[in-house]
C-alpha cells in the first residue's frame, strides 16, 4: 500500500526518565540540537533491576508526515530537503538537523524495524539506533489530529479508528480508546506491530554531545547501596529526552561504575517546575 501524506500535526509528549545501559555502543549520526546548561546541579540516581519492556501491539497502515513522499524517497542522500545521508547516531554530531518527526498508522503486520526502514527508506542500523536510543514510540489506536489536520488526514484516521476496524481487534479489547492512544517506546529491534498500529519515529533526535567529553567518574559525589549522588555537568539531560534516553547522566553514569542495571532518577531539578511554597 502507498503511503499517505500527513502533516506534522502530532505534538510530542512524554519522556523517559530510565535510561536503559547498553554498553559503548557505537551508533553513529543524525544531529538534532543540544542546549546547553548554565547552571550547576547535583542529581540522586538510584539502583533499579526491574526492566522497561513494552509489549509491542503495533500495526501497519498509512504514513502520516511532515514531508511529502518524495522527500521521502531522498532521505538516504543530501538533498533540497536538507536531509543527510542516513548512516548510523554515532560519533555524536556538533552540529544539528531541523527535528524531523514522523507519524505512520502500520498497514500489514511485521517487524517494526523493517516497516520503518520501508516506509522511511532508512538504513536498517540507523533505525536499529534510533530504537535504541529511545525515539520509536507506538500506541494501539491512532492519536486524534489537531484542528489544522486536511480532510484527507481527518479521513484516513476516521477510518482506521473506525469502531467497526477497531471492535475487531482483540489487542485493544478491555481498552478505552483513549487508553489504546497512549504511546509507549519501542524496546527492541525484533518487536512485531499489527495492521492499524501508530508510530511516533523521531528521526532526528536532540543530541548531548558534551556526554562524550566528561570524565564521568570524576562527577560521582557518593555511592551507597542503593544510591549515587552526581555532580551534574552543564550541557546534559538528567534520565534523557522524549528522543533521547541513551546520551544521559544516568547512562553514562551507570557505565562510569560498571553497573549491568541502569541508574534511575530520583528527582529531576533542571528542568521548569511549578508549586508553591510556604512563606
Amino acid at each position: 500500500m502507498s503511503s499517505v501524506s500527513f502533516s506534522s500535526i502530532f505534538t510530542n509528549n512524554g519522556r523517559s526518565l530510565g535510561a536503559p545501559v547498553s554498553l559503548l555502543r557505537t551508533l553513529a549520526s543524525t544531529h538534532a540540537s543540544c542546549h546547553r546548561n548554565i547552571y550547576k546541579s547535583n542529581v540522586v540516581l538510584s539502583f533499579s533491576s526491574s526492566n522497561r519492556n513494552f509489549v509491542c501491539e503495533s500495526w501497519k497502515r498509512h504514513v502520516f508526515t511532515h514531508t511529502d513522499t518524495a522527500a521521502i524517497a531522498a532521505a538516504t542522500t543530501p538533498s533540497s530537503y536538507g536531509y543527510p545521508e542516513y548512516h548510523r547516531l554515532l560519533p555524536c554530531p556538533s552540529q544539528n538537523c531541523p527535528p524531523r518527526v514522523e507519524h505512520l498508522v502500520v498497514s500489514e503486520g511485521g517487524p517494526v524495524l523493517e516497516y520503518i526502514c520501508r516506509e522511511l527508506n532508512l538504513p536498517p542500523l540507523f533505525v536499529a539506533d534510533l530504537i535504541h536510543f529511545g525515539a520509536v514510540y507506538y500506541a494501539l489506536v491512532c492519536p486524534k489530529p489537531p484542528l489544522t489536520a486536511t480532510p484527507e488526514q481527518m479521513r484516513v484516521f476516521k477510518e482506521v479508528t473506525d469502531p467497526s476496524v477497531l471492535s475487531k481487534r482483540s489487542s485493544i479489547k478491555g481498552k478505552t480508546v483513549r487508553e489504546a492512544q497512549k504511546t509507549f517506546r519501542i524496546t527492541h529491534v525484533d518487536q512485531i506491530v499489527e495492521a492499524g498500529t501508530y508510530l511516533r519515529v523521531h528521526v532526528h533526535p536532540k543530541r548531548f554531545p558534551r556526554c562524550y567529553d566528561i570524565d564521568w567518574n570524576s562527577r560521582i559525589i557518593a555511592v551507597t547501596e542503593s544510591h549515587v549522588v552526581l555532580d551534574k555537568p552543564a550541557g546534559t539531560s538528567v534520565g534523557g529526552t522524549t528522543d533521547n534516553i541513551e546520551e544521559s547522566c544516568a547512562t553514562f553514569a551507570s557505565r562510569a561504575l560498571g553497573l549491568t542495571t541502569p541508574l534511575r532518577t530520583t528527582h529531576q531539578i533542571d528542568n521548569c517546575t511549578e508549586g508553591w511554597r510556604k512563606r
